[in-house]
């Protein structure tokens, strides 16, 4: 160790680079770990931007990472949360069909969710109301393993965790140069510091193909960053949603459109959207960093992605632009909402991979060279399955070390 400051340097004070660190720890207690994070303390983007769902998998392609993650995941978190008196509550929730023409993909994901293993009751018109008495639909399915929690309180949890097992967390450390020399990995950050570890994890989130990049490895995708709107509704109409109620999502696309959602603190989201942001961090529109911005503009894959679905982009974008249009959206489960029951809500930005030809990356996606682990896709559910993906992340990088 002489030569090294640490065993493993992890990019990436999220949930999934604490749950990396984690379970580095665990798994092979001793190695020394250190986190390296841009922000003054953990879970600032991705992870404390969300709407806090313990997502049950049913949605994702059996056999995928984020099938068997997001099921696996649900169920440790529950119990993670559990362990350590983190808030949480498992729900359920509703997969609400509007219209006749989404019956089809209702009964679809049915089939999906037996697949996946998880527990799916269909319910008729009439059902619909034992559970959300205010929704309406034409059918809809009962996931019961779906809940919610506080993910920014699970990383802070994490954080703790791993420190306690030795494993050190730099805030304020933001990554300049990555450079390998033989067989150690060099990090230079923003203050100067030089760190030398014997392996790398890029956790970096937002930034992860720039990470990727500066690390020497082509990630052979980009970055695509959207902002996702919320609002909240008034305290007033709170008493309209018992619990957590969606659409039935347009498989072509990996945004589960619109959704109705009661928080741990009781307060009730709705959205959220999908517009492209102007900026990695582009919380709101006036945010535009022009050289993020010009990266993008200049990645194919960006285009062929507006090509092939710009008719979901300009309803996405009305919708953002226009409170009546995205009432109306809301309006479509649950008629008795006012466009004045909706009150602004902080936004978040999902991190979406997209490959060369426009792809939109719809799995969790990992890559190694050596001495590195990059993980390149995480976006939802990642937070659910966030425990399975450290382990994951965790078994890649200690088979770096061998």
């Amino acid at each position: 160790m002489a030569a090294y400051d640490c065993d493993v340097l992890v990019i990436g004070g999220g949930i999934v680079g604490l749950s990396t660190a984690y379970a580095i720890t665990r798994a092979a207690p001793g190695t020394s770990v250190v986190v390296l994070e841009k922000e003054p303390g953990p879970a600032r983007h991705q992870t404390g931007r969300n709407s806090g769902v313990i997502h049950s998998g049913i949605y994702y392609r059996p056999g995928s990472f984020k099938a068997r993650f997001a099921a696996q995941g649900a169920a440790e978190m529950v119990k993670f949360c559990t362990e350590h008196g983190l808030p949480h509550e498992v729900t359920g929730k509703l997969i609400v069909a509007t219209d006749h023409a989404e019956l089809p993909r209702l009964h679809a994901l049915v089939q999906r969710g037996r697949e996946n293993g998880i527990p799916v009751r269909e319910l008729g018109r009439a059902q619909i109301a034992e559970f959300e008495p205010e929704v309406r639909g034409i059918g809809a399915i009962h996931v019961g393993t779906t809940g919610v929690c506080d993910y920014g309180a699970v990383a802070a949890r994490l954080a703790l965790l791993a420190q306690d097992a030795g494993a050190s967390v730099r805030y304020g450390a933001e990554v300049r140069v990555i450079g390998r020399r033989g067989a150690a990995v060099a990090v230079r950050t923003a203050d100067g510091a030089v760190l030398r570890a014997r392996a790398l994890v890029n956790c970096a989130g937002l930034h992860s193909d720039r990470i990727a990049r500066l690390a020497g490895d082509d990630p052979g995708m980009r970055i695509v960053p959207f902002r996702g709107e919320y609002y909240e509704l008034s305290p007033a109409a709170r008493g309209l949603v018992r619990g957590l109620v969606y659409p039935v999502p347009d498989p072509a696309f990996p945004f589960l459109g619109v959704h109705l959602t009661r928080g741990i603190d009781g307060h009730v989201h709705l959205g959220p959207n999908a517009v492209p942001a102007l900026a990695r961090e582009g919380y709101a529109w006036r945010t535009v960093r022009p050289a993020e911005l010009a990266g993008t503009a200049a990645f194919p894959g960006a285009w062929r992605l507006a090509r092939r679905h710009w008719r979901h982009g300009a309803d996405e974008i009305r919708r953002s632009l226009s409170r009546p249009a995205f009432t109306a959206a809301v309006r479509r489960l649950l008629p008795g909402v006012r466009a004045d029951d909706l009150i602004p809500a902080p936004a978040g930005v999902r991190a979406q991979a997209v490959l060369r030809d426009g792809t939109l990356v719809d799995d969790f996606l990992f890559a190694s060279s050596p001495r590195m682990v990059h993980v390149l896709n995480a976006p939802s559910p990642a937070a659910t399955a966030s425990l399975p993906i450290g382990r994951e992340v965790a078994r890649r990088v200690l088979a770096e070390l061998r």
